[in-house]
């Protein structure tokens, strides 16, 4: 990983289709088939990470190395209907070897519709992927 600049900042904007509504996130679940078709905390939080890892590419080593969450600590306070757009913003916060944190917030263009933190570890892909895959072996 190369210097990262003590005020990396990053905004990514993501239109909001059906496929990222609540029903969308476990399709086999009855209740969430119930539900109104707002955007699914599940995919916030996929695009805030998402946007953090935008953030981090040009300072990895990409794709040998990249970054993990570890950590989310966020509010969901408005709904959002499909046919809106997200736009999340991160700051990078805090370094500590390879664990880094950040600030985090997205708006549909009408409300604030979440705030709150990130962590990300930085990681070799490879080692990473042969542990988790080691899980799946004989036990």
């Amino acid at each position: 990983m190369r210097e990262l600049p003590s005020d990396l900042e990053h905004e990514f904007t993501f239109p909001i289709s059906h496929g990222e509504i609540v029903a969308a996130l476990y399709p086999e679940s009855p209740e969430f088939a119930a539900m109104p078709p707002v955007l699914a905390t599940g995919f916030l939080v996929g695009l805030l990470e998402w946007t953090c890892v935008r953030a981090l590419v040009p300072y990895l080593d990409w794709p040998r190395e990249q970054t993990v969450g570890t950590h989310i600590a966020v509010s969901h306070c408005a709904a959002t209907p499909p046919g809106l757009s997200v736009t999340c913003r991160v700051r990078l916060t805090g370094i500590d070897g390879r664990r880094l944190a950040f600030e985090v917030a997205a708006d549909d263009g009408y409300d604030v519709i979440s705030t709150g933190t990130h962590e990300r570890v930085v990681v070799d892909a490879a080692r990473f992927t042969e542990r988790v895959l080691s899980k799946a072996g004989p036990r």
